[in-house]
């Protein structure tokens, strides 16, 4: 998490991922929230926010994916959860199948215990109920109920993979809230971060502001006038 520095972080965990794809959006990124994922247990307070270690899935093959291929400890997805950097978010790419479990409550467990942060998948989940008591944050395609090595072979460790119909590097930064997950390049996180919090505490002026009576033009989006009368709020709010 080196690369991910300690405000940038706080300052994620405090914003929407609305707020986040109409940032990403104005430096041109416009495929950065992930379809069909969504928050398996009620969603409330911080986000889940860290830093993405990636496993990619491919269809299974009947003759390769046995039971007794749990047993390797090299197999991708056992080697995955022993290996994952604490503080870090698991992301799986499971093509969006939806026949059979991407994830169980066992290995759910070790994630938390070894101090991962959460959990994002394409796919569902099996054990669902026991997984969202554990209060580890994790966003998927619902629950299922069958063994993930029906449908999924999992191959590869932290490479580039598709998640949700977007594209996620190791090291990327996951954002995740009671809408859904996004995805952000480490190199803009920072900038991100920040224009997100202020972009935000303009909202919030503008929602008193709409709260009021205001119109929408001139007050969203501000106009000059609009700006000067937030500029004098928040310097009354946040004197330097």
């Amino acid at each position: 998490m080196s690369d991910l520095d300690s405000a940038t972080l706080e300052a994620l965990r405090h914003v929407s991922t609305a707020t986040l794809t109409t940032q990403l959006f104005k430096r041109g990124l416009r495929n950065t929230f992930m379809q069909g994922v969504a928050p398996l247990a009620a969603h409330s307070g911080a986000n889940l926010v860290g830093p993405a270690f990636t496993l990619r899935n491919i269809p299974s093959r009947e003759d390769i994916d046995v039971l007794e291929l749990f047993a390797d400890p090299e197999y991708a997805q056992r080697k995955c959860v022993e290996t994952i950097p604490a503080g870090h978010v698991l992301v799986q790419d499971c093509r969006g199948e939806r026949g059979s479990a991407s994830f169980g409550s066992i290995l759910s467990q070790r994630l938390q215990v070894r101090g991962v942060a959460g959990m994002v998948s394409d796919g569902p989940v099996r054990d669902s109920t026991t997984i969202a008591a554990l209060g580890m944050p994790v966003f998927c395609a619902g629950a299922s109920a069958p063994p993930n090595l029906i449908r999924h072979h999992a191959v590869d460790i932290n490479v580039p993979i598709g998640c949700g119909g977007v594209a996620v590097f190791p090291g990327d930064v996951i954002v995740g809230d009671a809408d859904g997950v996004v995805v952000i390049p480490l190199k803009m996180a920072a900038d991100v971060a920040q224009a997100a919090a202020e972009q935000e505490q303009l909202e919030a002026f503008l929602t008193e502001r709409i709260r009021e009576g205001a119109a929408l033009p001139g007050t969203y989006p501000p106009n000059d006038k609009t700006k000067a009368a937030y500029e004098e709020w928040r310097q009354k709010r946040n004197p330097e």
